[in-house]
């Protein structure tokens, strides 16, 4: 059975603004079935990297908190810690990132809360019926939220071909540990010519997988459970991700955590996509380069997957080719849609409502 995907084009005129049509999308896709009063709703969402200026912007996200507060819900904005080093990777440099790029209650009328706390650690393992996990590992408070508003900004992704619902969910709620045992296969290394043996790592290794021998630190693979805290806690950045995983192995990995993010709601998340300023790569970056399609509009669904398809198919029109495919020519993106078709998240199958 097809799934209702609702969409709105990038026109409008006064008393008709962009922001009235965001409002007008969550409305029509039911906003007040996902989220009911007193319910505390996490609206998730990436704050942008320093430097990049392709990330949704603030007053979206405004309207976004309004419509969830007239439904009675009580919003916040969350994201989690990176993996990687950069100004996102704690709960403190997330906080002012977030709020460098507009992210203040001022504007957005919400509080922000970083969902794995102060550097990744805070998480809840849930259980999935995967292929690859049996469990995995969600930030603790998007799990433990009764309500979440997925807001995406539809972009290009090296990994995944595209970011979409599906990698805001699966990639976007996952602890750190989550993040890692997305990406790799392996327990992370020491760069040793970087190394200057301080012993940071070692007091902070929740496992005792660390050790220092003749001045540097040395990874025990086997004892090593995976939390990635020694990745953002060395001052000198030499403990690296091993990003071993393939393209359809991450994919795969992403919709089975995405599966876990939006367990144990109460009703399925409501998902907002904006495909606008289409950039080649993730937000991630502290910069955006030129976009690979023209601006689509912005679409609304409670199914992740047929919303993600609806995104690329109408990002492929106004390109009149695939631009994903064309920048990341490795990479095929469907396999997301089709793992998270298999895992019941949702159906690629789906019906064009515009407004």
């Amino acid at each position: 059975m097809a799934s209702t995907v609702w969409f709105t084009d990038l026109s409008s005129r006064p008393g008709n603004s962009l922001l009235d049509k965001t409002a007008a999308l969550l409305r029509a896709a039911g906003i007040r079935k996902h989220v009911s009063p007193g319910d505390l709703t996490a609206v998730k969402l990436h704050f942008g990297e320093k430097g990049n200026t392709a990330f949704l912007r603030p007053i979206y996200l405004r309207k976004v908190v309004e419509e969830v507060a007239a439904a009675g819900g009580k919003p916040f904005l969350t994201d989690t810690n990176t993996l990687y080093i950069g100004g996102r990777s704690n709960a403190v440099d997330h906080l002012t990132t977030a709020i460098t790029n507009g992210f203040a209650y001022a504007v957005a009328g919400a509080p922000v809360v970083i969902a794995d706390g102060l550097r990744g650690e805070s998480a809840v393992r849930v259980p999935v019926p995967g292929r690859f996990f049996r469990e995995v590992s969600i930030g603790a408070e998007i799990a433990r939220a009764d309500a979440m508003i997925v807001a995406t900004h539809f972009k290009g992704h090296e990994i995944s071909g595209f970011g979409g619902a599906l990698k805001n969910l699966g990639m976007g709620c996952a602890s750190r540990s989550g993040k890692l045992a997305q990406h790799s296969t392996v327990a992370p290394t020491v760069a040793q010519t970087g190394c200057t043996g301080c012993g940071t790592c070692v007091a902070h290794c929740p496992a005792g997988a660390i050790a220092l021998r003749d001045a540097k630190a040395f990874i025990s693979p086997g004892v090593c459970i995976g939390c990635a805290d020694c990745i953002v806690v060395c001052p000198e950045g030499a403990v690296r991700v091993n990003w071993n995983e393939a393209s359809p192995l991450v994919q795969g990995k992403m919709v089975e955590h995405a599966l876990g993010a939006v367990s144990g709601k109460k009703s399925p998340p409501l998902c907002l996509s904006f495909v606008t300023q289409v950039s080649p790569f993730c937000d991630c970056y502290g910069s955006n380069d030129l976009p690979i399609a023209p601006d689509v509009g912005i679409l609304a669904s409670a199914d992740p997957v047929a919303l993600d398809q609806a995104c690329a198919d109408l990002v492929i029109r106004a390109a009149g080719k695939d631009p994903f495919r064309e920048r990341h020519p490795g990479v095929d993106w469907t396999v997301q849609l089709s793992c998270a078709e298999e895992l019941g998240l949702g159906t690629r199958s789906y019906r064009l409502e515009t407004l």
